[in-house]
Order: structure tokens, then sequence, then C-alpha cells
């Protein structure tokens, strides 16, 4: 592992680019093969934050997650699964960085998606009924790239995301589920995109995501958990969204991070020490850009993707919101 203050850009650039491979006698391989849609997503959009999109190719990965997509109109993991909207969003990031999105039928993937909106605002991830504010954010974030926001019930989908916040602040999986990083991303994120993150407390949820940094400079999910990378960015893009980066030390932060490279095979793990990944990867770095890193590209804190490609886009302005803010 790094014993270096510097990003490793070409080796993390060598590390993503060798997982095209198809290692097909790898038990990784297989035991990831459900998540291929998402690891492709995680390594392109580490590699476009670095500034090198195009390390993979464009026309075979558009291939492929065009291959990802199912009659119904959402997309799976890999070719041939379920959809899911867990894959969908990923896909659909996909093709916007290569501004692919004209290459599938939009209008089928959004009614889609808007089919797996519940009466009371939630969102299932398919048809089989599981309902978890990552779906809420999934579908609101997807809805969103793709210009679509006005075939669900916008209110009723805040109406349930406010139900899921709990006393602290912070967001849980359904309501009265714990407090947890990575369902707060989803939630403020969501409410970000719908342009009414003036329905919570902004301060009661700040101090909950700075409690969130250790005495070693990480940042862990929940309250007596370990630090890990991938909090760089659930808690940071919170805190960004918020306006509220300066509540925790930055600088401890950063040096935490990139003690996680592993400075021979390139990549992020979730700890000094560990095994490296693509998820940790992907978020270690969009992690350092929030931090200002020099010569990363800046991120978009609500999608976890560049500014330069959200801005490309010429995105809509989401429908409006017509709830009134209420007390914890």
């Amino acid at each position: 592992m790094a014993a270096t203050d510097q990003l490793l850009r070409d080796k993390h650039r060598s590390y993503i680019v060798a997982l095209q491979e198809e290692k097909l006698d790898s038990f990784e391989y297989w035991m990831t093969e459900h998540l291929r849609v998402n690891g492709v997503y995680w390594g392109l959009t580490a590699l476009e934050v670095l500034g090198h999109l195009n390390d993979l190719d464009r026309t075979k990965t558009i291939a492929f997650v065009k291959s990802c997509q199912r009659e119904e109109g959402g997309f799976g993991g890999n070719a041939n699964h379920d959809p899911h909207l867990l894959y969908s969003l990923s896909a659909l990031q996909i093709l916007a960085m290569f501004d692919a999105l004209g290459e599938i039928d939009q209008q089928k993937t959004a009614q889609w998606i808007a089919s797996l909106q519940n009466e009371d605002g939630s969102f299932n991830g398919d048809k089989w009924g599981e309902v978890d504010t990552r779906f809420s954010y999934c579908a609101i974030s997807a809805l969103s790239l793709l210009n679509r926001l006005d075939l669900i019930d916008v209110n009723k989908a805040v109406e349930f995301i406010l139900k899921c916040q709990n006393f602290d602040g912070a967001f849980g999986v359904i309501p009265d589920a714990e407090s947890h990083a990575g369902q707060t991303f989803c939630c403020v994120g969501a409410l970000a995109i719908l342009n009414c993150l003036d329905l919570i407390d902004r301060d009661l949820l700040g101090w909950w995501l700075a409690e969130r940094q250790l005495k070693d400079g990480g940042l862990n999910g929940r309250p007596e958990k370990l630090a890990d990378v991938c909090y760089s960015w659930w808690v940071l893009s919170c805190l960004d969204l918020l306006g509220k980066l300066e509540w925790i030390d930055s600088d401890k932060l950063k040096k935490w991070i990139l003690k996680c490279q592993d400075d021979e095979t390139g990549g992020f793990a979730d700890k000094p020490g560990n095994m490296v990944d693509v998820y940790h990867t992907c978020f270690g770095i969009t992690g350092l850009s929030l931090l200002g890193e020099p010569n990363l590209k800046p991120v978009n804190a609500k999608y976890c993707m560049t500014h330069e490609t959200i801005d490309r886009l010429k995105l809509n302005p989401p429908p409006a919101v017509t709830l009134q803010k209420t007390k914890l």
C-alpha cells in the first residue's frame, strides 16, 4: 500500500483498464457477474474524473450496456439478467458519459422506471417489490438524466423520503430504519435533484455527517464503525450539497484516502493495507475531486458524474415540489 501523499494517477488508470479483460478462470470474475454494469460505471467514472474517459473502448462499452437492456425497458446487471433500478441508473450514467443516450429507447426506459413507483411515493427496485431509499434515488436520478421526471409524482416521492429521516437528521432504508451515510446520500441527492433541500434541517444533518470523521481522518458510515474510503463520497457529497464541507478536516481526510492506494497495482482499497477494488477506486477518486485535488475534473455531488457531463446534457428543471417544511 502507498506511503505516498501523491495521487498515483497512471497506476489507477492501468488498474481500471486491466479490468476490461475477461478473466474466465477467476473466482472473483464470476462472483461479480451480476454487478458488471455497476463495475463499468465505477471504472468509467474514475477514468473520466482522471481525464481519461476514452481509456475504455467507447463502441464496445456502449454495445455491452445495450445488451443489458431488457424487453421491459430497464437494464440488468449483465446480459440476460433481470432489470433492476440499481443497474439501470448505472447503465444510463455510462451512456450519458459517452453521449450515447440517444442509442436506446429512452421513453421505454423512463416508463419502466416510473411504473415502479408505489402509492406512498416509494419505489420498488424491480418487479419483486423490495422498497429502499436507494431505489428512490436511482429512479429520480435516472429520470432526471432522461428529462422525464414528469412521469412520477414528485410530491409523493419526497414525502416518502422525508418519512425515512430520523431524529438525528440522517436517513435510513425505510421509515424507522437506522441512519446510514449511504442511504443519507440517496435521500439528500434525490432531494437536491428535485430542488427541495430546504425541506430538511441542514445544520442537524450536517452535524451528524461531520461526526462521521474519525481520529485517523477517515469517514465512517454510522456511529461505532471503522472508516471506509467509500464514505469519502457518501458523506462528502452530502456535506457539499448542504454547503458544509468546511465542517470536517479535509486535509486529514485527504491524507487518509491517499494511504488507501496500492502503489504496486494501482486502485484504492476500503482501508489502508486491504485489497483494492473498482468500487472503492471510484469513490476514492471522486471524494478527492470534491476535496479539490489538483488535475481532477470537478464532480457534481447530486449525480456522482462530472459537471462537464451534466452540463452537456442540458437537463430540464424538475417539476415543482409543493410540500412545506415540517419539524422532525
